[in-house]
Protein backbone atom coordinates (compact mmCIF):
# COMPACT_ATOMS: atom_id res chain seq x y z
CA UNK A 1 0.00 0.00 0.00
CA UNK A 2 1.31 3.42 -0.95
CA UNK A 3 2.23 5.89 1.76
CA UNK A 4 -0.12 8.84 2.06
CA UNK A 5 1.03 12.40 2.52
CA UNK A 6 -0.20 12.10 6.12
CA UNK A 7 2.02 9.04 6.67
CA UNK A 8 5.00 10.93 5.28
CA UNK A 9 4.29 13.95 7.48
CA UNK A 10 3.87 11.72 10.54
CA UNK A 11 7.30 10.18 9.86
CA UNK A 12 8.94 13.59 10.31
CA UNK A 13 8.13 13.25 14.01
CA UNK A 14 7.72 17.00 14.49
CA UNK A 15 7.23 18.46 17.95
CA UNK A 16 3.65 18.12 19.20
CA UNK A 17 2.01 21.53 19.61
CA UNK A 18 4.60 22.93 17.21
CA UNK A 19 2.45 22.88 14.09
CA UNK A 20 -1.05 22.25 12.71
CA UNK A 21 -2.41 21.29 9.30
CA UNK A 22 -4.66 24.02 7.92
CA UNK A 23 -6.23 24.87 4.54
CA UNK A 24 -8.00 21.84 3.10
CA UNK A 25 -6.09 19.32 5.24
CA UNK A 26 -8.73 19.08 7.98
CA UNK A 27 -11.31 18.30 5.27
CA UNK A 28 -9.06 15.79 3.53
CA UNK A 29 -8.33 13.76 6.69
CA UNK A 30 -12.08 13.45 7.30
CA UNK A 31 -12.74 12.25 3.75
CA UNK A 32 -14.82 15.34 2.90
CA UNK A 33 -12.64 16.35 -0.05
CA UNK A 34 -9.86 14.47 -1.86
CA UNK A 35 -6.16 15.30 -1.62
CA UNK A 36 -5.30 17.08 -4.86
CA UNK A 37 -2.24 19.28 -4.48
CA UNK A 38 -0.47 19.80 -1.17
CA UNK A 39 -1.07 20.27 2.53
CA UNK A 40 -0.71 23.69 4.11
CA UNK A 41 0.85 23.63 7.56
CA UNK A 42 1.31 26.48 10.02
CA UNK A 43 4.14 26.14 12.51
CA UNK A 44 6.14 27.69 15.30
CA UNK A 45 9.71 28.87 14.75
CA UNK A 46 11.44 25.69 16.00
CA UNK A 47 9.50 23.53 13.53
CA UNK A 48 10.13 26.11 10.81
CA UNK A 49 13.87 25.97 11.47
CA UNK A 50 13.78 22.22 10.88
CA UNK A 51 11.50 22.03 7.83
CA UNK A 52 12.99 25.05 6.08
CA UNK A 53 16.29 23.18 5.96
CA UNK A 54 14.57 20.20 4.30
CA UNK A 55 13.14 21.80 1.17
CA UNK A 56 12.69 24.81 -1.05
CA UNK A 57 12.04 28.14 0.69
CA UNK A 58 10.31 30.92 -1.21
CA UNK A 59 8.60 34.23 -0.59
CA UNK A 60 5.01 34.53 -1.88
CA UNK A 61 4.39 38.25 -2.45
CA UNK A 62 0.65 37.77 -3.10
CA UNK A 63 0.27 36.56 0.50
CA UNK A 64 3.29 38.31 2.08
CA UNK A 65 4.57 35.01 3.50
CA UNK A 66 7.66 32.88 3.23
CA UNK A 67 7.01 29.16 2.89
CA UNK A 68 9.05 25.96 2.86
CA UNK A 69 7.90 23.17 0.58
CA UNK A 70 9.01 19.65 1.46
CA UNK A 71 8.25 15.99 0.71
CA UNK A 72 8.46 16.43 -3.06
CA UNK A 73 6.07 19.39 -2.99
CA UNK A 74 3.40 17.59 -0.98
CA UNK A 75 3.59 19.78 2.14
CA UNK A 76 4.03 23.54 2.48
CA UNK A 77 4.94 25.09 5.85
CA UNK A 78 4.70 28.69 6.99
CA UNK A 79 4.78 30.60 10.26
CA UNK A 80 2.04 33.09 9.27
CA UNK A 81 -1.42 32.80 7.70
CA UNK A 82 -2.21 36.02 5.89
CA UNK A 83 -5.65 35.28 4.45
CA UNK A 84 -8.00 36.56 7.14
CA UNK A 85 -7.07 37.50 10.68
CA UNK A 86 -5.87 34.36 12.42
CA UNK A 87 -3.75 33.93 15.53
CA UNK A 88 -1.32 31.16 14.57
CA UNK A 89 -0.63 30.30 18.21
CA UNK A 90 -4.36 29.85 18.84
CA UNK A 91 -4.77 27.72 15.71
CA UNK A 92 -1.93 25.45 16.79
CA UNK A 93 -2.84 25.27 20.48
CA UNK A 94 -6.50 24.44 19.79
CA UNK A 95 -5.73 21.90 17.03
CA UNK A 96 -7.54 18.56 17.04
CA UNK A 97 -5.30 15.49 16.91
CA UNK A 98 -6.52 12.98 14.34
CA UNK A 99 -4.43 9.89 13.55
CA UNK A 100 -1.52 11.35 15.53
CA UNK A 101 -1.45 14.62 13.53
CA UNK A 102 -2.70 18.07 14.59
CA UNK A 103 -5.40 19.68 12.45
CA UNK A 104 -6.78 23.20 12.73
CA UNK A 105 -10.36 23.07 14.03
CA UNK A 106 -13.11 23.07 11.40
CA UNK A 107 -14.57 26.36 12.67
CA UNK A 108 -11.36 28.12 11.59
CA UNK A 109 -11.21 26.25 8.28
CA UNK A 110 -14.78 27.37 7.53
CA UNK A 111 -13.91 30.97 8.42
CA UNK A 112 -10.81 30.91 6.21
CA UNK A 113 -12.62 29.36 3.25
CA UNK A 114 -15.47 31.88 3.55
CA UNK A 115 -12.97 34.77 3.57
CA UNK A 116 -10.99 33.45 0.61
CA UNK A 117 -14.10 32.30 -1.30
CA UNK A 118 -12.27 30.90 -4.32
CA UNK A 119 -14.17 28.43 -6.50
CA UNK A 120 -12.34 25.57 -4.76
CA UNK A 121 -13.12 26.97 -1.31
CA UNK A 122 -16.82 27.30 -2.11
CA UNK A 123 -16.89 23.71 -3.40
CA UNK A 124 -15.18 22.60 -0.19
CA UNK A 125 -17.73 24.48 1.94
CA UNK A 126 -20.55 22.77 -0.01
CA UNK A 127 -18.90 19.38 0.55
CA UNK A 128 -18.55 20.14 4.26
CA UNK A 129 -22.20 21.19 4.48
CA UNK A 130 -23.23 17.90 2.85
CA UNK A 131 -21.04 15.86 5.21
CA UNK A 132 -21.73 14.55 8.66
CA UNK A 133 -19.34 17.17 10.08
CA UNK A 134 -21.43 20.26 9.31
Amino acid sequence: MAMTVFDRLRQLDLRPKGYAIFGSGPLIIRGIVPFTNDLDVICHQDVWDLVSSMGAVEYLPAYDVTVATILDGAVTFGTKWEIGEFDVDELIESAEVIDALPFVRLEYVIRYKMIRSSEKDLLHLDALQASRYR
